[in-house]
C-alpha cells in the first residue's frame, strides 16, 4: 500500500477518521500512532463508573485494538510522535524501541485536550485528582472504596494502571469531598461521590454554577443539588489545596474546608505542543485554525476533536468547543475526505446536555447576551415556565425554556432548557432550527408532536417562541 495516511491519537476523531478512509479506500496505508494504552474511550461516562451504574471500565471502550485491526487499520499504541516535518512530509516517533521517522501523504493531528489545574498541582499530593482520563477514573473509583471493599473486577481486561489503583486502594476510604468548579464534570461528579455516600462541597468561582447554561438553568440546578445533599458555593474561588502526602483541606476566600477527597475540574486545554514548532496556525483558544474540511494551513496537515477548532453555526465564525460529537463527526468527515469523497466537517452550535440527579439541563447558540452583543446581535432574551406534558397526564415537570433572538432580523440565537420530563431532548429542536436559520416567528410555527403522554399541544419550545415574538 501506498500514501499513508498518519494519524496522531487514538480516541474519538482519530479513531473515526482512521475507520472511514479505510472504509472509502480499502486499499489506503492507515496509521494511527497513540502514546498510550487507552484508545476509543467514552470520556462522558466516567462519573457514572465512578457512581457505579457503569460495573465496569471495559463498559467505556468504543473499539478494541482487535477491532481496529479487522478493519486494515495500523494501530501501534506506546508510540509518542514527538515532531512534525511539515517539508518533508514525516513525523517522528519515540517508541520503547527507539526512535522512528515516518513519512505520511496526509496527516490528521487528534491530538485531544488535557484538564487544566490552574494554580493547583493535584500530582504529589493523595486524594487529589482531575478527570480526564481512564487511569484518573480507575483511581478515583479505587480511592473512594474501603481498602476491604474495592473489587479490582472493575478495571478487569482494561490497560489501566494498575500500579496507581493498587496504591489508591490502599487509602483509607475519604468522607468528605471538595469539587472545584461547577461545569459539567464538577455537577456530575457531585452526583456520583453523592451516590458513593460522600459529603460533598461543589466551590464555583463565578456566580453559578453551568455558565454556559445561563441563570435560569443556574438556578434550578443549585436547588436541586442542595436538595441532594451538595453543599454548593458560588463566588467562592479556591485559592489552595492543603495538604502534606494526602488532601487534608482546601482554602478559599473567607474559608477553610477540611476533605480527604479533591476533584479539580476547572477546565481543559488543546493538546497542540506537537506542532509548536511548526508553521501551523492557530486560533480561538490556543486551538488548531482549520477550514470547512479540518485542513490546517499545513500542506496535507489536517486537525479535528478537542485540538482543533470549527465554524460557530450562529456567528459564522471559527469557535473552539470541545465537544464528543463534534471529534467524532470532524474525524469521520476528514477521513472520508483524505480517501478522496470530500465532506465537511459540519459547523457546530455547543448543543449541549447534562444531568443534575433528577434535572435535565441543555443549551445550543448563543445564550448569554453579551456574547450575542459581541458577535453583532441585538439579543431579546425571555424565559418561560410550562409543563412538559398535558395537565391531567401524570408525570408532567415544570420546564423552563430561555430562548435569546436578534431584534432587528428575528432570528433564533441560541436557547437553554432545564426540568425533570425529557428536558434535555427537546434542546434537538432548538439545535436544529439554528442549523436552518430559523426565526422566532417560523420556530413558533413547527409542526411539533402533541398526545398527552410527550407534551401539551403547545409543547414549552412553542410557548417560548411565542412569547419571545411578542416581546420583540
Amino acid at each position: 500500500m501506498e500514501d499513508p495516511f498518519v494519524v496522531v491519537g487514538a480516541d474519538a476523531a482519530g479513531l473515526s477518521a482512521a475507520s472511514k478512509c479505510r472504509r472509502v479506500d480499502p486499499d489506503r496505508e492507515v496509521i494511527v500512532f497513540e502514546k498510550g494504552r487507552w484508545i476509543s474511550y467514552a470520556y462522558c461516562g466516567m462519573p457514572y463508573f465512578i457512581e457505579g451504574r457503569i460495573e465496569q471500565l471495559s463498559d467505556l471502550l468504543s473499539l478494541s485494538p482487535a477491532e481496529a485491526d479487522e478493519r486494515g487499520i495500523d494501530l501501534r499504541r506506546g508510540h509518542e510522535v514527538t515532531a512534525v516535518d511539515p517539508e518533508a512530509s514525516t513525523v517522528t516517533v519515540e517508541t520503547d524501541d527507539g526512535t522512528i521517522e515516518q513519512p505520511y501523504s496526509d496527516l490528521l493531528v487528534a491530538t485531544g485536550g488535557r484538564a487544566t489545574t490552574g494554580p493547583f498541582d493535584v500530582r504529589d499530593l493523595n486524594g487529589a485528582f482531575t478527570l480526564h482520563n481512564m487511569d484518573a477514573a480507575a483511581a478515583i473509583d479505587a480511592y473512594i472504596a474501603t481498602p476491604e471493599q474495592y473489587d479490582d473486577d472493575r478495571i478487569a481486561d482494561t490497560p489501566a494502571d494498575r500500579e496507581r489503583v493498587t496504591h489508591n486502594a490502599e487509602q483509607p476510604a475519604p468522607e468528605t469531598a471538595a469539587i472545584v468548579g461547577g461545569g459539567y464534570v464538577g455537577v456530575e461528579m457531585a452526583e456520583a461521590l453523592r451516590g458513593r455516600g460522600l459529603d460533598v462541597h461543589l466551590f464555583q468561582r463565578s456566580g453559578h454554577v453551568l455558565p454556559p447554561f445561563g441563570q435560569a438553568v443556574a438556578d434550578r440546578v443549585e436547588t436541586e443539588l442542595e436538595s441532594e445533599g451538595v453543599h454548593v458555593h458560588t463566588d467562592t474561588p479556591v485559592t489552595e489545596l492543603v495538604g502534606d502526602d494526602r488532601i487534608e483541606a482546601i482554602s478559599y476566600e473567607g474559608g477553610r474546608q477540611p476533605v480527604n477527597l479533591a476533584i479539580v475540574g476547572v477546565g481543559i486545554d488543546p493538546n497542540t505542543e506537537l506542532v509548536a514548532d511548526t508553521d501551523i496556525e492557530f486560533g480561538v483558544g490556543g486551538a488548531i485554525a482549520t477550514d470547512d474540511h479540518g485542513r490546517t494551513n499545513l500542506p496535507n496537515v489536517y486537525a479535528a476533536g478537542d485540538c482543533a477548532t470549527a465554524r460557530h453555526t450562529v456567528t459564522g465564525e471559527p469557535t473552539w468547543m470541545p465537544l464528543g460529537l463534534t471529534a467524532n463527526r470532524g474525524g469521520r468527515a476528514i477521513g472520508s475526505t483524505v480517501a478522496g469523497d470530500p465532506e465537511p466537517v459540519g459547523e457546530i452550535a455547543g448543543t449541549a446536555v447534562v444531568k443534575a440527579f433528577d434535572l435535565e439541563c441543555a443549551r445550543v447558540g448563543l445564550v448569554d447576551a453579551d456574547a450575542a452583543r459581541e458577535a453583532g446581535f441585538e439579543p431579546v432574551r425571555k424565559t418561560i415556565t410550562a409543563g412538559s406534558r398535558s395537565g391531567y397526564y401524570p408525570g408532567g415537570a415544570e420546564t423552563d425554556v430561555t430562548l435569546v433572538a436578534d431584534r432587528e432580523s428575528g432570528r433564533l440565537l441560541g436557547g437553554s432548557i432545564v426540568g425533570a420530563d425529557r428536558a434535555a431532548v427537546r434542546i434537538n429542536t432548538l439545535a436544529t432550527a439554528l442549523e436552518s436559520g430559523l426565526t422566532v416567528a417560523e420556530v413558533e410555527r413547527l409542526d411539533l408532536a402533541y398526545a398527552p403522554p410527550f407534551s401539551p399541544v403547545w409543547d414549552p419550545v412553542l410557548v417560548a417562541a411565542k412569547v419571545l415574538r411578542g416581546a420583540m
